[in-house]
């Protein structure tokens, strides 16, 4: 399984963090609620939209600031990024 996003502190660790989700997704994406591409990114942007209820149901702060733009960024990237 892929490492907590709680471990998450960096672009290197963003970035390594992605890459055990690749490696779970090649050894067990098939037991994944959202295993192909379009259900993965339609579960995204659902995520994205309630995550101040995630944040909330779990006690913590979604932070108002935060580069977002780069988190776009790297998703319209890896659309063309050989």
């Amino acid at each position: 399984m892929t490492a907590s996003p709680d471990q998450v502190n960096s672009r290197e660790d963003l970035a390594s963090f992605v890459r055990s989700l690749h490696r779970s997704h090649l050894a067990e994406g098939d037991s994944w609620e959202n295993a192909d591409l379009a259900g993965f990114l339609e579960a995204l942007a659902a995520w994205i939209g309630d995550a101040d209820g995630w944040y909330s149901n779990a006690g913590r702060e979604l932070a108002a600031g935060g580069d977002w733009g780069f988190f776009a960024r790297a998703l319209r990237a890896a659309t063309i990024y050989e």
